[in-house]
């Protein structure tokens, strides 16, 4: 069992700490959620490993985890204000500054919508297993966050993913 599970988490750890960070936009908070959900997954492996698609089962723990969280009363999360973050190197570091700035501002439901459909490139209705809502939910709540991107970045947002 362990061994299965450190394979896995070894692989796809970089995966789910882009993922936690589109999430919450924060690389520690992203690092704690990974933690989090990577230990939700060591409690649960031997039902994960049984699954369809391992990815999925792990990004909805991931996705619960961080839904969880926002859910959480303020004064039981720790906000370091950044301290000690590390550059990333990036092709287009305004608009990816541009972009997480506005993904920040957008309510936690429609942040993990966005990220699950045009980030982790999920169809509608596997989006809605993960969030565990209708489909018609993940449609709306999808427009309400690409309409309220284009507001943020004051410029037309394509539809169709990249």
């Amino acid at each position: 069992m362990d061994a299965g599970f450190t394979e896995y988490v070894t692989a796809r750890a970089a995966w789910l700490r882009k993922v936690a960070y589109l999430l919450c936009g924060d690389w520690h908070r992203a690092d704690d959620l990974v933690q989090s959900a990577i230990t939700r997954l060591y409690a649960n492996w031997s039902r994960a490993a049984r699954a369809d698609n391992v990815d999925g089962y792990v990004r909805r723990t991931l996705v619960n985890t961080f839904l969880a969280e926002q859910r959480t009363s303020w004064w039981r999360r720790v906000d370091l204000g950044g301290a000690g973050d590390v550059p990333v190197p990036r092709a287009d570091v305004e608009l990816a500054l541009d972009l997480r700035a506005a993904l920040d501002r957008l309510p936690a439901r429609q942040r993990a919508t966005v990220v699950l459909r045009y980030f982790c490139d999920l169809p509608v209705a596997d989006t809605a297993r993960a969030l565990g809502c209708s489909e018609g939910t993940v449609k709306s709540q999808t427009a309400r966050a690409v309409d309220a991107l284009r507001e943020l970045l004051g410029e037309p947002i394509r539809e169709g993913r990249a």
